[in-house]
């Protein structure tokens, strides 16, 4: 089959198998006299197998270790143990920061005003250590009452405090009143 084929077959576009086959993940292909490549069915279920690494999120060094384990029948499946465990501890790692920066970017957000002045701790360069932030201490919304039940002004964003009425992103909580089927059809009959 020609390389349109087995990309087809195996889900690898035709240059990543070029470049597989450049890098040595793929053995020697036959051409034809007119030098087009020529794959067999083993050819393409490596691609598969390459194909299914790569979804894992594992390297190329790391696939092609995997590759030497499975082409090799007298492999110990404790060295493919060992490379899936170190690929997953490395994933977890990666969670951990992203978590991390996650957190870290969440907060100069939350401290951000988001209007029209040009002042934003999200962009601010300097670390929030040794500087007093204008950011409320508790990220939890405190809600002031009203004189209607169950509606108040949340201002956990809002650098003027819980007492502002004039806070530009002061926002309602409003309860959601709700009516189940029962009620509704209850009240038709009636």
């Amino acid at each position: 089959m020609n390389i349109g084929e087995a990309a087809k077959r195996s889900a690898v576009s035709a240059k990543m198998i070029r470049h597989y086959e450049t890098l040595g993940l793929l053995p020697e292909v036959p051409r034809t006299e007119a030098g087009y490549r020529q794959y067999d069915e083993a050819t393409v279920h490596t691609l598969r197998f390459i194909r299914r690494a790569r979804d894992l999120g594992f390297g190329l060094p790391e696939i092609e270790t995997l590759l030497g384990l499975w082409r090799n029948r007298r492999r110990s499946s404790k060295d493919v143990k060992r490379v899936a465990l170190e690929h997953a501890a490395d994933l977890q790692r990666r969670i951990d920061e992203m978590r991390a920066m996650q957190r870290t970017l969440q907060h100069p957000a939350h401290c951000c005003h988001g209007d029209e002045r040009p002042d934003c701790p999200i962009l601010d360069d300097r670390p929030a250590a040794g500087r007093i932030s204008s950011c409320p201490a508790s990220s939890a919304p405190r809600v002031r009452p009203t004189a209607r039940r169950g509606v108040g002004i949340s201002t956990a964003h809002c650098s003027r405090g819980p007492r502002s009425r004039r806070c530009s992103r002061a926002t309602r909580d409003r309860p959601a009143r709700r009516r189940s089927a029962c009620s509704s059809a209850s009240r038709r009959t009636a």
